[in-house]
């Protein structure tokens, strides 16, 4: 099924949220159009994570009688499913909610709720005082959606924002709604154990709980046989997997897990996301340089260049231990590795050398992509009860421009090395600016254009490259 894109024009343009799409984007889910009664819409914000889950939604809607639909007035039931990562991503959600609600006086019969961390963190809010949403359900109780909308159906709220510490939907099989065809993510673990200070995640989406191996290669198998080409592995920490098998005889961590999903196909390529520094091993890395079908993009969020300011952050790891990995990825893996980050500007008490710390690192690594941002101090974490939120807002956002524009300029050089080379591409879609071009990406993850002659969709094609962006390559196919 194609993969609908919304643009919202009040989302911030300067600052992507970590593991987000491109900043502007909010994936909408295609229709499916298979008779059902009534008609389902969401919306999925922020993470790879989010984009996921919704997929499991329809999954478990789809079962009790609902189609998706991309059209918002046809709806019966809205869903928004939310980030808390940054405050301005609430306010986008909010502002939303307003729109959507404009749409229910109209048809007072609609359902309206909110899915994900937003969910679990301001549930009292959404329900009580503002009144603005018949459903609020939380990460971990999506299987209790059928009986919530009955609740409501009836003439109560529903609302379910416990968290498990068992919960990983390895028995439901997503309807693929946010695919384009070619690729597809595959959750391997869900919560976080990391107490990072200014992070939200192991509030709203609990502890950490790694997938039933098994049910991972089965997901795998079974979307290499309906056509796919690529596969996410996604978790908020893929590095900390651990699974053991009931009776003690099989332990899994995330290299071999990594290994057994390459070995599915070698026509399937292999993604990951996320990994944690202080986490990442060189049987991981070992394991990428053994197969060829395992991509080699690796998104290391580094969050700061300084020491002390990594620890007020509580990561658990330092600047020389982060430089460490970063030359055990070259040292395995070879300069053409792919390597991004997550930045944040003006963390609490962040001097103006400390952020010279940030672009003197940004200069040791040349990153092939950021997602960069300025601090928001998120209520209930560590620093917001912790640390005083200190530094001006036009402090954050100059020194959140340095860094924009520096990884411009890093983004330029990283993707000018691959002009003059032979990229293998797998071709996602038609180009957004011509239908006679193809749009794909290489094993490093940088996006390649090229004509697109008897190609398609799902096809592997080698491209030459002629000339680079700092975001999109351009050739042909030899």
């Amino acid at each position: 099924m194609s993969q609908a894109l919304l643009t919202l024009d009040f989302l911030d343009k300067a600052a992507p949220t970590p593991e987000a799409t491109p900043s502007g984007e909010v994936r909408v889910s295609a229709a499916t159009r298979t008779g059902r009664q009534r008609k389902l819409y969401i919306e999925s914000y922020g993470c790879q994570m989010n984009f996921s889950d919704s997929e499991i939604v329809s999954s478990i809607l789809f079962n009790e009688g609902f189609d998706t639909t991309d059209d918002l007035a046809s709806a019966d039931l809205v869903l928004l499913n939310t980030c808390s990562i940054r405050e301005k991503a609430e306010q986008t959600v909010r502002m939303r909610l307003s729109q959507i609600n404009s749409h229910k006086k109209r048809n007072p019969g609609l359902l309206v709720g909110v899915l994900g961390c937003m969910a679990e963190r301001l549930k009292s809010k959404f329900l009580e005082e503002e009144k603005i949403v018949d459903l609020v359900v939380g990460p971990d109780a999506y299987r209790d959606l059928p009986q919530l909308i009955s609740q409501v159906d009836g003439g109560q709220k529903g609302v379910n924002v416990l968290l498990s510490r068992e919960e990983t939907y390895a028995d439901i099989t997503p309807v693929r709604l946010n695919s384009n065809g070619v690729s597809a993510f595959i959750s391997i673990m869900r919560g976080c154990d990391n107490m990072c200070s200014f992070c939200v995640v192991p509030f709203t989406r609990g502890r950490e709980r790694s997938r039933d191996a098994h049910s991972i290669l089965r997901e795998a198998a079974d979307l290499v046989a309906a056509g796919y080409k690529e596969v996410t592995l996604l978790g908020q920490n893929v590095d900390s997997y651990k699974w053991a098998s009931a009776d003690g005889t099989e332990h899994v961590n995330f290299a071999q897990l990594l290994e057994k999903v390459a070995l599915v196909s070698p026509e399937l390529r292999v993604r990951f996301s996320t990994s944690h520094p202080k986490d990442i091993t060189d049987e991981v890395l070992h394991t990428m340089a053994r197969y060829d079908n395992i991509c080699k993009f690796i998104h290391l969020p580094a969050q700061s260049g300084n020491s002390r300011v990594l620890a007020l952050m509580n990561r658990t790891y330092d600047r020389p231990w982060y430089e460490d990995r970063v030359r055990a990825i070259r040292r395995i893996l070879g300069e053409d590795c792919a390597i991004s980050s997550d930045m944040i500007s003006g963390f609490c008490t962040e001097t103006e050398e400390e952020h010279q710390d940030t672009l003197s690192l940004m200069e040791f690594v040349r990153y092939d992509m950021a997602y960069m941002f300025f601090y928001s101090e998120r209520p209930g974490t560590l620093a917001a009860r912790k640390l005083t939120d200190d530094i001006p807002l036009e402090v954050k956002k100059r020194r959140l421009q340095e860094i924009i524009d520096l990884q411009q300029l890093h983004s330029g050089e990283r993707n000018q090395r691959g002009v003059g080379r032979v990229h293998q591409v797998l071709v996602e879609n038609f180009s957004k600016r011509s239908k006679e071009h193809l749009s794909g990406r290489n094993s490093q993850n940088q996006v390649v254009i090229f004509p697109k002659q008897n190609f398609k969709k799902g096809d592997y094609v080698n491209v030459l490259v002629h000339s680079a962006s700092a975001s999109t390559m351009l050739g042909e196919a030899v």
